[in-house]
Order: structure tokens, then C-alpha cells, then sequence
């Protein structure tokens, strides 16, 4: 049942849907029932979580409790900041297995570069490493800079198959974007609703959304798509969870997305992290 999403494949062949579940605060038999239902009765088969989430299990139990197999499923979760040193991250890989009870992840990922400790290098060997012994199926990042990107191929000769980025309609990261495209790097989208401040009453959004007979949120994850990028909205609300991912049956016009992107802003970053000095532990 559900939607049927969409895949793109990345730079090592794992392809993935273009939209997926968020699951940031979702936990406990409550998430795990809010998870479930996404992918049984929604048709969800990207699930984001991080270890900094503590939701791991919930993602896990989510997982055993659906009626969809494993192999059709694409699971992520992310390394924290406090353990990019090489042993540590080897541990907290295995960890992040044992909390959810799976025996890989499709993708795991350096949740920010942290760049003033500087051992990003040092965990993507890590996660290279994982990769190898079969722990993960594709390795990526989060936050990452160009130059921090550029500086993981040269140092150990393997690019990320994706950058998670934050990217909404008031900060729309068109030069990172280039970038990835240029590079053969997916962007993937955190917070692609901008956490729903302000943007969700946006003039704009809400003309371009009454043109097409669909909500906001929808346009917004259209543009997202139309962009080329994997946007990860989270709820647990049924309703809202077929909302976001009901967003193939439109397309946004050129007039449109000349609209969405004049929405940029320089300082459009929700809570100003960014990550050539922000530090997440």
C-alpha cells in the first residue's frame, strides 16, 4: 500500500527513493507505531535516524514490526561528533547496529565535519572501513563543505554517495548544490520544511500552492525533488505523513521556481550552524 517514491542511485551504485521519513523526536512504542505505519500504510522506505537521536531502536523495532522485507527498506543513521576518533567511530558503528538490531546500514553518516577538532578524516577511514566488512552499504556525511568533501577524497581516494545538507525555500545552498551536481554528489535536505517557521505562511508559497490545488508543505517538497534533491520531512502524523509524500502527480513551472529560489535569504539558516565552525558532540 502507499505511494509509490521514486529512486535515484548514487555514486556507488545504491539507489535510494527521493523522499523519505524524518524520525528526529520520534521514540518509544509510540514512534515505533508512527514509523510502522509510514512504511506498511504509506509507502516510506527511506528512514532517517542518527545516534544522537536516540532513536535507533525505535527505528529498529519499526522495522521488525513492519510487513515490508528489509531489502526493500533504506535505513540511515549518523556518527556523532564525540566519537570521530578512528577506534571510537569503529565502536559506535557497531553500536548503532546493536541498538537497532540490524545487521547493516544502507547509509551511515558523519552527522557535522566539526572541523576545529578535526578527525573527520579519521572517522570517514572508519566508515570506509564498515563498508568493507559489510556494517553499511553506502557511506555520506552531513554539513559538509566543499572543502572538508574535497579533503576526504584526497586524503583516502572515496567520495561521499551524499551530502545532508539543511535546504528550504529560505536557504536554498545553490552554491553547494552546484557543487554536488558537478561532483557527483546527491544532496539530501534536513529540515526541507524549515521546521515550518514562518514558511508555511509565506505569501508566495501559498499563491503557488492554491495555483496547483496543493498545500504548502507539498510545494515545498516538490521543489525539492524538481530540485534534485532527497528531502527527509518528518511526522508522525498519518495525514501528514501522506501529504508529504503525495507530491508526484504535479509539476511546479518555471514561474514557480523562479519564486521559491527568490525566496532565499543570506542568514536563512534556522539556527545559525554553520559548519565551517559549528561543533555537534
Amino acid at each position: 500500500m502507499g505511494i509509490l517514491v521514486p529512486d535515484t542511485v548514487l555514486n556507488d551504485g545504491l539507489s535510494i527513493p527521493v523522499i523519505g521519513l524524518g524520525t528526529y523526536n520520534l521514540k518509544g512504542d509510540q514512534g515505533a507505531n508512527a514509523i510502522q505505519f509510514a512504511i506498511d500504510e504509506r509507502g516510506y522506505r527511506l528512514i532517517d535516524s542518527a545516534y544522537n537521536y536516540e532513536n535507533e531502536g525505535t527505528v529498529g523495532e519499526a522495522i521488525r514490526r513492519s510487513s515490508v522485507s528489509r531489502d526493500e527498506l533504506r535505513i540511515t543513521s549518523k556518527l556523532p561528533g564525540r566519537y570521530q576518533e578512528y577506534e571510537k567511530a569503529v565502536i559506535t558503528i557497531e553500536e548503532s547496529l546493536y541498538r537497532a538490531n540490524l545487521d547493516y546500514y544502507d547509509l551511515y553518516l558523519i552527522h557535522w565535519p566539526n572541523p576545529l577538532q578535526d578527525n573527520y578524516v579519521q572517522a570517514w577511514q572508519a566508515l570506509i572501513d564498515a563498508k568493507k566488512k559489510g556494517l553499511i552499504r553506502s557511506i555520506g556525511v552531513c554539513n559538509f563543505l566543499p572543502e572538508h568533501l574535497e579533503r576526504l577524497e584526497r586524503e583516502t581516494g572515496v567520495k561521499p554517495s551524499l551530502n545532508q545538507i539543511e535546504l528550504h525555500p529560505l536557504f536554498n545552498q545553490a552554491q553547494q548544490r552546484k557543487w554536488h551536481d558537478e561532483n557527483n554528489i546527491k544532496t539530501q535536505s534536513w529540515s526541507p520544511l524549515a521546521r515550518a517557521n514562518d514558511v508555511l505562511q509565506n505569501n508566495t508559497l501559498q499563491r503557488i500552492a492554491k495555483k496547483h490545488s496543493k498545500s504548502i508543505s507539498q510545494v515545498i517538497l516538490r521543489w525539492h525533488y524538481q530540485l534534485g534533491a532527497i528531502s527527509i520531512p518528518k511526522s508522525s502524523s498519518p495525514d501528514r505523513q501522506l501529504e508529504n509524500i503525495s507530491i508526484f502527480d504535479f509539476t511546479l513551472d518555471e514561474d514557480d521556481l523562479s519564486l521559491i529560489i527568490g525566496l532565499n535569504q543570506s542568514d536563512g539558516r534556522i539556527n545559525n550552524q554553520d559548519p565551517a565552525v559549528y561543533e555537534e558532540f
